[in-house]
């Protein structure tokens, strides 16, 4: 089976031409925050990608969100994204 890491790459990358990801699983820098659930995430997704380069910022960072519209909505409580 498939972590929820891996199934997050695979998602955007059937979506978007990617040259290179990186995602990195910051979850454990936030276990004291009241805030934070159980099985939420807290992520930066690092993305080198010439298809989202040539979007403006504010787009492609709206066409990962709609890439992870599901995963935000329970699983994903922070996403930082660097687009390269």
């Amino acid at each position: 089976m498939k972590s929820f890491i891996q199934n997050i790459e695979d998602r955007i990358k059937k979506n978007i031409r990617i040259d290179k990801i990186e995602i990195l699983d910051n979850t454990h820098k936030h276990i004291k925050h009241k805030s934070l659930k159980k099985n939420q995430f807290h992520l930066t997704l690092k993305i080198e990608s010439e298809e989202l380069r040539l979007l403006s910022k504010l787009d492609a960072h709206k066409k990962i969100m709609k890439i992870l519209s599901e995963e935000l909505k329970n699983q994903i409580h922070a996403l930082e994204i660097k687009i390269k």
